[in-house]
């Protein structure tokens, strides 16, 4: 096992010990994994991380997904200024057009994530918040 540093190999035996394997029961599977460095990764990333591997059929699908709600998402706080014809009006409107989709995204993430709906609205609207703060204070230093 000397291959691997020591805190690798115990969160490799920690996930074993989960199964009910004894260090000793899991000491020779670890040290093979230790020699296969493909598998320790895929082992890692599957058990440790609970990550899969992507499927490649599902590429575009996520793409044109994740692309087409980066825009949809960019519309919501764009709204007012392409309504509104005052940029001051249209800023009022837009800060609480965003805040109003900020709560209600975040209540919907804690309905199926099992958090209580209102302290997911709440998190997601002050961290929401805070980001778009920052981007138009950063925005305004720029320009």
């Amino acid at each position: 096992m000397s291959e691997k540093p020591a805190q690798e190999t115990a969160e490799v035996m920690e996930v074993f010990r989960a199964y009910g394997l004894t260090e000793e029961e899991s000491a020779p599977v670890v040290l093979a994994l230790c020699k296969r460095p493909d598998a320790w990764i895929d082992f890692m990333m599957r058990f440790e991380l609970g990550l899969e591997k992507p499927d490649s059929k599902r590429a575009l699908t996520s793409a044109l997904t994740i692309g087409g709600a980066y825009v949809a998402g960019g519309f919501i706080p764009l709204g007012p200024y392409i309504v509104l014809s005052a940029a001051e009006t249209a800023l009022g409107f837009s800060v609480m057009v965003t805040l109003i989709a900020l709560a209600a995204f975040g209540y919907l993430k804690g309905r199926f994530t099992g958090t209580a709906p209102a302290r997911g609205a709440l998190q997601t609207v002050r961290i929401g918040g805070i980001a778009a703060a920052a981007a138009f204070a950063i925005a305004r230093l720029i320009s």
